[in-house]
């Protein structure tokens, strides 16, 4: 080493933005730096100590390095350094969700390395929480999370009140991503859909394999599944690409607010990033990143399911009919016997049917019983026969308690 220093000094790599729009060089400590600013000086570390790049600008180096010779300070005061306040964060989240989330906004626009998780560790109370990331300039670039949408709020992020440490200069995430803050949905009546810009999204993080057609069917596809349609068929009606963005436009511009939910969402080995195109001056609508958004409709799905289950009826060898017939179909001897005929030679395609009964009096007439061999036999009579129109009318067809149609209770 010859007893050589170097001096060292990093900064984050400008990232673009829709609109051409840069995301600011960052200081070590997460400032931005300023036309004519001098560097920070770091501590003299000798060049072979200093690790390659990652291609981000970042050093690999531990947050020991960055700190002066002759600091003195404890463990405990080092960890405050490394702490941040976020407030505002809904009640029903947890932990690693928080976490999860934060990392992947600092990942996305590069304020850290990729595939790295420079928050380690959060704890969580009812409307606010406290997280510690692994280093002091990690902490010092996570500060630009401030105003993050997080399921439909914004995170605040700041400071814990027992910091003391010097002032360190960032940016609201709005000002860092080029994002507007939250206000309240446009009301329909005042936003027109004869305006292209409220019609229009921008697709970031494409590639030129790509094709229009294959991004319009995916996104569209990706919309209907979890219900941010408004109307049958794909909401998006054209698509401009680039070599590594796209425009869509969509038939209405609710539809096209429902689509930025679709942020994040991954699509052939990348995560595409979904915003409003530059030149939009209208005020944002509050959305979700893809991840979320999935996780809810999957979490209502599940419990739709379950309650869907536990209602599900038994299924049982007797299928009962009803909306089939009337009272005149059953009046005459003649026109009862054509019916059983008729009922008999239908509904024996769907397996061994061994006994039907029609009531031409009391509490089940109309209503025709179908006695199966297998229960097998009467699901398939019950899938066919369902919802079927018979002489202009809709026929209802479900299972029956065989407890009760052996006693003959036709009731229900």
């Amino acid at each position: 080493m010859n007893g050589q220093c170097n001096n060292v000094t990093q900064t984050v790599q400008p990232y673009m933005l829709p609109g051409n729009q840069h995301i600011p060089q960052l200081s070590m400590f997460g400032g931005q730096m300023m036309q004519g600013m001098m560097p920070v000086p770091m501590m003299m570390v000798p060049s072979a100590m200093v690790a390659p790049t990652n291609g981000f600008g970042y050093f690999a180096m531990s947050s020991a390095a960055t700190l002066s010779p002759n600091s003195n300070l404890s463990k405990a005061a080092d960890k405050v350094n490394r702490e941040l306040f976020v407030g505002n964060t809904p009640s029903d989240i947890s932990e690693a969700v928080l976490v999860n989330f934060l990392n992947g906004a600092m990942e996305r626009v590069r304020l850290c390395e990729t595939g790295r998780k420079p928050i380690i560790k959060c704890r969580l109370s009812a409307k606010y929480a406290f997280i510690e990331c692994e280093t002091v300039e990690d902490t010092n670039r996570a500060l630009n999370l401030n105003g993050i949408c997080f399921r439909g709020v914004s995170l605040r992020v700041s400071r814990p009140s027992k910091y003391a440490g010097l002032k360190t200069s960032y940016k609201t995430w709005q000002e860092l991503t080029g994002q507007h803050l939250r206000s309240p949905p446009i009301p329909e009546s005042v936003m027109s859909d004869n305006n292209k810009v409220n019609l229009e999204l921008f697709i970031g993080n494409t590639t030129p394999e790509m094709t229009e057609a294959g991004l319009v069917n995916f996104l569209g596809k990706a919309m209907e599944q979890v219900e941010l349609t408004e109307g049958p068929g794909n909401p998006i009606v054209s698509c401009q690409m680039n070599d590594k963005f796209a425009f869509v436009k969509f038939r209405s511009a609710s539809e096209a607010s429902a689509a930025l939910n679709l942020n994040n969402i991954p699509f052939m080995g990348l995560h595409l990033r979904v915003n409003r195109p530059s030149k939009y001056a209208g005020p944002a609508v509050a959305c979700e990143n893809w991840e979320e958004v999935l996780s809810k409709y999957m979490a209502r799905k599940l419990t739709s399911a379950s309650k869907v289950e536990v209602n599900k009826p038994k299924r049982t060898r007797i299928v009962q009919l009803k909306n089939m017939l009337t009272m005149d179909d059953l009046e005459s001897d003649e026109d009862y016997r054509e019916v059983m005929d008729e009922t008999r030679e239908e509904c024996s395609e769907f397996g061994d049917l061994k006994k039907i009964v029609i009531p031409r009096r009391g509490v089940g007439a109309t209503k025709i019983f179908l006695e199966y061999e297998t229960t097998e036999d009467a699901a398939k009579a019950i899938n066919a026969l369902e919802g079927r129109t018979f002489d202009g009318r809709t026929i209802d067809a479900a299972y029956m308690d065989e407890e009760k149609y052996f006693n003959c209770d036709y009731s229900g």
